[in-house]
């Protein structure tokens, strides 16, 4: 499947796309869909009529047999998040599955180092603690990945200042439970296929464990506490609106 021609077809124009979800996490089923993650540019008429600007866009399709699920954020929303510590719009930005990039993009990616703060470790934390819940209510393989995933993100981002977000790669980063690699490797059979041979309890034990050294991690992070590039952020914004 060619995806940029699903770029292509967007009625506002992308600063950039790509794929998130678990191709970039690294554990794809044979039937995962394909999520495409990126920016839009509105024009400036739209933020200044009357109406409320479109600022996130979502669209699921099936094309060509694969389920297709496209979300994008105009670029003054997708700063924000990004200066919300918001650690998910990060690994869309910085994603190697690249499918449709820009100058803009290349800038974004320039200056994402500016918004890591030693706070990121409460959006993983966050995100672990909410895919565990929903691992002990479904019991498939799929949001206990998503737990270790974020734990490990969460743990090497304090420890390096890097937004990893590839599983296999942190297994090479992070100390981790030891059945991992074969848990990854059963994903691919399904997209929501059972965690089976997975002890709750002892995978629970795990994750607190990751848990607990996700915290000292925290404690003993080099990031700062705020943003450092508010102002260069702002300052792309504008030129990126008026240049368009």
């Amino acid at each position: 499947m060619e995806l940029g021609l699903v770029v292509a077809e967007q009625s506002a124009p992308l600063l950039f796309a790509t794929v998130s979800g678990a191709h970039l996490y690294g554990f794809p089923s044979r039937d995962s869909d394909v999520d495409l993650r990126g920016v839009h540019l509105l024009p400036v008429e739209e933020l200044l009529g009357l109406r409320e600007p479109d600022e996130t866009r979502s669209r699921m399709w099936d094309r060509d047999g694969v389920e297709m699920d496209l979300v994008t954020h105009d670029v003054r929303k997708f700063v924000r998040l990004m200066l919300r510590r918001n650690g998910y719009v990060l690994e869309q930005l910085l994603s190697p599955l690249v499918v449709h990039t820009s100058d803009a993009h290349a800038e974004l990616v320039a200056l994402a180092p500016g918004v890591l703060t030693g706070h990121h470790a409460h959006h993983y934390r966050g995100f672990a603690n909410t895919q565990w819940r929903l691992f002990e209510k479904t019991r498939e393989l799929k949001p206990l990945l998503y737990t270790f995933r974020a734990l490990l993100t969460g743990i090497h981002l304090m420890r390096s200042g890097e937004v990893q977000a590839h599983l296999p790669t942190l297994l090479g980063k992070v100390d981790a439970p030891a059945q991992l690699p074969e848990l990854i490797a059963a994903k691919a059979a399904a997209e929501h296929g059972p965690a089976s041979g997975v002890d709750l309890e002892e995978a629970r034990a795990d994750v607190e464990a990751l848990l607990a050294v996700l915290d000292e991690a925290r404690k003993a992070t080099r990031l700062p506490d705020e943003p450092t590039v508010y102002d260069a952020l702002r300052d792309f914004v504008v030129r990126i609106r008026l240049e368009r």
